[in-house]
């Protein structure tokens, strides 16, 4: 988790000092490609009475953006599934997929700049999969149910040319998942992960 963002960090870093662009014609599409890391909170509640933890993972990400005026825009976000490893006290016991695409909106405060800044809110839509026990649960019907949640949303475009940006990006997400074991739940996994991640933008 810590190299993806150190990594993140120097990319941003070597970015800024791009030279300024202008733009002769608006271009309303986006297509961003590059890679997000979840990273659930460290504590994700109790299940079966038991403290639970969630691990980190990192996908290939791609989105759509559709800008209704330089400075506002619509997004939807995918990925490739996400995996996860669920432990209890300490020890691994479940692992689990999911897809979490999200769909909001953005501001961009200095839109006709190289570096401009923005923020959003949306909806986050996860489903979870491919669940199944290991270790003291090996062999056991796991559920984890989907949620839908708030997605709050910020970052930075980075303008390389008229058509080209680099982002980087943090998004918030509300994820409070039932978890059920054999038909029975356990109780609530308050996943809420924060998703760091870059991408590189094309404009048309």
């Amino acid at each position: 988790m810590h190299s993806f963002r150190s990594a993140l960090a120097i990319g941003v870093l070597g970015l800024l000092p791009a030279v300024s662009i202008a733009q002769d014609a608006f271009m309303p599409w986006i297509v961003h490609a590059g890679a997000h890391e979840v990273s659930p909170q460290s504590n994700t509640g109790r299940l079966a009475g038991m403290r639970s933890s969630t691990s980190s993972d990192s996908r290939p990400t791609i989105s759509l953006e559709y800008r209704f005026t330089p400075a506002w825009s619509v997004e939807l976000l995918a990925a490739l599934p996400f995996r996860h490893d669920v432990r209890l006290d300490g020890s691994r016991a479940v692992s689990v997929k999911q897809l979490p695409p999200v769909a909001g909106v953005n501001y961009r405060f200095m839109p006709d700049r190289v570096v401009s800044p923005f923020v959003g809110v949306g909806i986050n839509r996860t489903h979870f999969f491919s669940a199944h026990g290991e270790n003291a649960l090996a062999g056991a019907r796991v559920d984890v149910g989907d949620t839908w949640g708030l997605a709050w949303h910020a970052g930075i475009d980075v303008a390389l040319s008229e058509r080209l940006l680099f982002t980087v990006d943090a998004r918030r997400l509300d994820i409070d998942a039932k978890v059920k074991v054999d038909g029975t739940r356990v109780g609530t996994a308050h996943v809420d992960p924060w998703v760091y991640g870059f991408s590189f933008g094309y404009r048309f």
